[in-house]
């Protein structure tokens, strides 16, 4: 009696441990687990840990609950201004409600992946490429919206959408390097006109300052020369302004005009130098030489009569 009350209860325990083994799931921390009895879906949703199941009766899924980062194949298009670019983009989402994308969708998966591909076209057809490629931001949270509107009814939350590159043709490319180098030849040119305008300004005080003082010229050619010495040049070619000549000629006056500065000086009038006596008597000579000539507007002037004797 007694054997066969400890062969039943051996039997009783092997019977309970095939069970546990059958029934028993483990749930891990990133998933969440979703029963299935005889096709209904069960309310509760098996949280992570252990838990137990009707052999036989029930069916768990797990879900996981974890971010997913899946790339989006790169899509060509023609842009609203015409031009035909190659996009790829990422799309980071999650599962908020196991039961719901078990439910609501086939593959959640592979529903986001072929969203994420018709909503990036259609961003591709509405933008222009200067925001493609300078206004990324804008674009990807459009995107981000268009992608979150239907997957949230799937159990699917978008976190975040990002567009990774954009390709284009090597034709657009050339041009819109030639584009930037117009742009900062451009800004080149018109800085260095605002340069030449400032400078010339500033020579032009300069050289309102340098007139009241006729010396600070002399003195700024003397600086040229010792900059130009300085870099150990054999020939030095340097040219003298007009200004400096007239201030050197007015300032070293010669003999004749220093006495003619004295007499202005004393307030008498400047006497002519004295004439030589050469001088006069060339002078008589040459008007005693000269036959005055009566009337040089005649008609006409009738040859002289040639005489026998002469050749």
């Amino acid at each position: 009696m007694i054997e066969e009350l400890l062969m039943a209860a051996a039997g009783a325990g092997a019977a309970v441990a095939v069970y546990a083994g059958v029934a028993a799931r483990v749930v891990k921390q990133y998933e969440r687990g979703v029963v299935f009895r005889f096709g209904r879906l069960r309310d509760e949703v098996r949280t992570p840990g252990f838990t137990m199941i009707v052999p036989g009766v029930d069916r768990l899924h797990k879900v996981n609950m974890q971010i997913v980062t899946m790339p989006v194949p790169a899509q060509e298009g023609i842009t609203r201004d015409n031009v035909t670019v190659r996009v790829d983009a990422v799309v980071y989402f999650k599962v908020v409600d196991a039961a719901e994308a078990l439910v609501r969708v086939e593959d959640y998966k592979f529903a986001v992946s072929q969203m994420a591909q018709t909503s990036l076209r259609s961003i591709i057809g509405k933008s222009d490429l200067d925001d493609l490629l300078s206004n990324r931001e804008k674009l990807n949270q459009g995107l981000e919206l268009m992608l979150d509107s239907p997957a949230i009814g799937w159990g699917v939350q978008i976190d975040r959408v990002e567009i990774k590159d954009v390709s284009l043709p090597e034709t657009m490319k050339r041009s819109m390097a030639r584009q930037a180098e117009a742009d900062r030849e451009r800004r080149a040119r018109v800085i260095n006109a605002d340069a030449e305008l400032q400078a010339s300004k500033k020579l032009a005080e300069a050289a309102q300052a340098m007139s009241g003082q006729p010396a600070a010229l002399q003195l700024r050619l003397l600086q040229t020369v010792v900059a130009v010495a300085a870099e150990k040049n054999s020939t030095l070619v340097l040219p003298f302004p007009v200004e400096l000549l007239r201030f050197l000629e007015r300032a070293t006056p010669g003999p004749e005009g220093q006495d003619a500065a004295a007499a202005q000086g004393q307030g008498q009038e400047a006497t002519p130098p004295p004439i030589s006596s050469a001088y006069l008597k060339g002078a008589a000579d040459a008007a005693a030489g000269v036959e005055p000539v009566e009337d040089l507007t005649g008609a006409s002037v009738e040859p002289a009569p040639r005489e026998e004797g002469s050749a």
